[in-house]
């Protein structure tokens, strides 16, 4: 019976120990390999942005120092004194300047909000796009206007398809000015302030060459009069033409990197975003850029791709929700990037939240971000700490729930807008993320009470475990549907092995679904090519016979128990599948008969098991569970037709004593477990010719059982019941066979079972463990069972 007091918060992983010794030791989580940090693609950018704001901070001050030059030395001292042409050249090239600072103050915020960079765009090209728009958008208003709204709101109460109306302008498509249609909307003006900076540093630059060339400020009579106004136009020409020249430096910079050497297409390709364009990439540039010029011309240094996506994905923007997503998921999973990405992702609370919460988004034209969501929180549970964060987020459990859709082709109802929204290709790859995502929470002990808890979610996990017979014969034929098998299988192994009693109560909800036990008994059957699925559903199936009503209805459900025989006798299953799904299986048979009358009986119809199982036991690779087996069908048939039903496992005694004598450690125990329950068959003649027939004496047998006992001073966690049974086999041989008591008591014996009393431990009581805790006691306890030793021997 399973100890209902104790609730040993351990989690055992699905690689760790086994139910037939305890697990003294938690498993470490896996190091994952880590690789050295490449240089940042972005670093081009923000160097690019820094020598600009270089350039036109130098030019911007000059031009400030010109204008402060001329309003308030020439046009404020000596306005009365200049020559109408240097009037106008200076009044001409002051209005050029303010206009240039005017326009260069706001093209590049016009630029940023713009999807099209300032180089490259052709204008006729432009007009088209916007002709074709106007087209598209004169036949939706006239179709909208023939549907009738009776016909709208049933077919959106049929379909359950959200309309998105769009409640805010596109910041590229602001029309600035009123009945101007597409003329003066934001990306034109921004194009119209572009060339105009270019025209405004062309004059600037004519007009100061020519009268720096020609320096006739006023005539010679002006210039003896008045040597200071000569001074100062040649000043204002020199800065004039030294702030255009920057200025036109800068733009052929500009030019020369975005169009010919293209470093938006270079970062762009590096970073992996080459499938969505060069949109962010070209986005975050403008923001360092903003910022070198805003500010210090560091700070856009300070500036890297994974904090810009971070800031973003929690905007109120989905155009820039969609960017931030699609940076975070190309960096997070980039071999180089990833382990940075995802350690800043993961001490941002506020980012987890809202990964989490763009999985209930169910918008058609959110697909993509609900994709890149789910493939980042996949990512980022692989580390336990970051997966206890997003399981800690309230709600977070049910919003991955929501992801998945375990809908048979059955006609079964389904969701309607995911229906209708999401391809078939999409909703597999959904499931199978939803499915790792939970599988990586999984881990821990407590997220694991929070997935039993959510309403539904093990059902679909479940549902997830089906395999139709086409699939496992032909697993390339749907591999994203066999992939989903197999991680569900992963995670209910977790689930199914967790320890105390959240493990009971997981494996009671579990075991209490009906299509639990028939879904992976189909596996078992028809899952020949897919070894590894039949091992999965196996341990599956072991960890549930933990709890005894489950026993019975595994054993219950038609197929499975022949199933499982087939597949561990089964010779035909290459070498290197054996000690994985042969192993697996021959654990769950073992299990299945401990402590159960009805699945030994249901084992012994099958026809010549018996034969099949004791010629296991001369199989290297299956031999230890096939002689658990045999021990609990001794052990637990009914005890009155035990002789009957069980005379053929007397033809194993030779092999068995053989390998008493032989082996060490783990074979060597469930070899000395198996053989008191051959002698209990035999009569005093029979196991003399036993021992004839394995050619060892009974002097022999008893000498390796006190070095057992020699041996093992002390209870040891991987073979925890080999003391037990050599003491079981003692008591044994000495009813067999009562001159055996003195051949024990002439090699002492009796000393050694002195000393197991004086060690013995509540660890070697127990047949099966889960995790620390014991299951399955035994009827004697080890203390009572050595005081019968000893008493025979007296």
């Amino acid at each position: 019976m399973v100890d209902q007091t104790t609730d040993v918060v351990v989690h055992v992983s699905s690689s760790g120990g086994n139910i037939f010794r305890p697990d003294n030791a938690l498993t470490p989580e896996p190091r994952r390999q880590t690789h050295l940090s490449a240089p940042a693609p972005e670093k081009k950018l923000t160097l690019f942005a820094l020598r600009l704001a270089v350039l036109e901070k130098i030019a911007s001050r000059l031009g400030s120092l010109g204008f402060v030059w001329a309003t308030v030395v020439l046009l404020g001292g000596f306005a009365a004194s200049l020559e109408t042409s240097d009037f106008w050249f200076v009044t001409v090239i002051l209005v050029v300047e303010g206009a240039r600072i005017f326009s260069r103050s706001h093209e590049l915020e016009m630029q940023h909000q713009s999807k099209y960079t300032i180089s490259g765009i052709n204008t006729f090209r432009l007009l088209v796009r916007q002709i074709i728009r106007i087209f598209r958008k004169k036949a939706q208003i006239a179709g909208n206007n023939a549907r009738s709204s009776v016909q709208e709101s049933e077919t959106e109460q049929r379909t359950g398809r959200q309309i998105e109306r769009t409640r805010t302008w596109t910041s590229s498509d602001v029309p600035m000015l009123p009945y101007t249609g597409w003329v003066f909307v934001s990306r034109n003006v921004s194009r119209v302030c572009y060339w105009l900076q270019i025209a405004s540093a062309f004059a600037s630059i004519i007009i100061s060459m020519i009268k720096l060339i020609r320096q006739d400020y006023g005539g010679n009579e002006l210039k003896s009069r008045s040597t200071n106004l000569h001074s100062s136009l040649t000043l204002f020409y020199s800065l004039a033409l030294a702030e255009a020249l920057l200025f036109l430096v800068e733009k052929a910079y500009w030019e020369w990197m975005i169009s010919v050497y293209k470093i938006l297409d270079k970062v762009n390709q590096e970073c992996g975003l080459e499938r969505s364009g060069t949109d962010s990439v070209r986005r975050f540039f403008y923001n360092a850029y903003s910022r070198c010029l805003n500010g210090s011309i560091f700070d856009g240094l300070k500036m890297d791709m994974v904090v810009f996506a971070m800031e973003l994905l929690v905007s109120n923007s989905p155009d820039e929700q969609l960017t931030g997503a699609e940076i975070l998921y190309r960096f997070s999973t980039s071999q180089d990037y990833s382990v940075d990405t995802l350690q800043k992702i993961g001490t941002n609370l506020e980012i987890i939240e809202r990964l989490v919460e763009m999985l209930n988004w169910r918008n058609k034209n959110q697909e993509v971000m609900r994709m890149s969501s789910a493939e980042i929180l996949s990512r980022l549970a692989s580390k336990k700490q970051n997966s206890l964060r997003v399981a800690g987020i309230p709600g977070a459990i049910e919003s991955i729930s929501s992801i998945l859709d375990s809908t048979r082709d059955s006609g079964q109802a389904t969701d309607e807008i995911g229906e209708n929204s999401i391809n078939q290709t999409d909703r597999w790859t959904f499931n199978n993320l939803g499915l790792l995502i939970l599988k990586r929470l999984a881990r821990d002990h407590d997220n694991c009470v929070k997935i039993g808890k959510t309403k539904g979610l093990l059902s679909k996990i479940i549902d997830f475990t089906y395999a139709e017979k086409r699939l496992l014969k032909d697993p390339n034929l749907e591999s994203n549907k066999i992939l989903a098998v197999k991680r569900s299988l992963k995670l209910l192994r977790k689930l199914v092995k967790t320890t105390g009693a959240t493990g009971r109560n997981l494996r009671r909800d579990i075991s209490g679904i009906v299509f639990t036990v028939s879904n992976i008994r189909e596996t078992l059957r028809h899952g020949k090519k897919q070894p590894g699925l039949q091992k999965l559903g196996a341990e599956i199936l072991t960890s549930l016979a933990l709890d005894e009503g489950a026993t019975e209805k595994i054993g219950g459900t038609g197929g499975v128990l022949n199933g499982l025989l087939c597949i561990f006798l089964n010779d035909d299953i290459p070498g290197n599948q054996t000690s994985g799904v042969r192993d697996s299986v021959g654990e769950t048979i073992a299990m299945l008969a401990q402590g159960s009358q009805s699945n030994c009986q249901r084992m012994l119809r099958s026809d010549d098991v018996l034969q099949r199982l004791v010629e296991a036991l001369n199989n290297p690779l299956i031999r230890s569970n096939a002689a658990r087996i045999l021990r609990n069908l001794c052990a637990y048939t009914d005890p009155n037709q035990v002789m009957e039903q069980l005379k053929e496992v007397k033809s194993a005694g030779a092999t068995v004593l053989k390998a008493i004598m032989s082996e060490k450690s783990k074979p060597q125990e469930v070899m000395v477990g198996l053989a008191p329950h051959i002698f209990r068959l035999m009569s005093a003649e029979e196991s003399r010719e036993l021992f004839e027939e394995a050619g060892v004496t009974k002097e022999e047998v008893a000498n390796a059982l006190v070095n057992i006992l020699k041996r093992h001073e002390q209870p040891v966690p991987k073979v925890p019941r080999i003391r037990r049974f050599a003491i079981e086999l003692t008591i044994q041989m000495m009813r067999t066979n009562p001159e055996t008591v003195k051949t024990f008591l002439n090699l002492g014996m009796k000393n050694e079972l002195e000393t197991v009393l004086e060690t013995a431990a509540e660890v070697e009581n127990f047949d099966i463990f889960s995790g620390t805790v014991g299951l399955a006691r035994h009827g004697l306890t080890i203390n009572e069972l050595t005081e019968d030793a000893i008493r025979l021997l007296s």
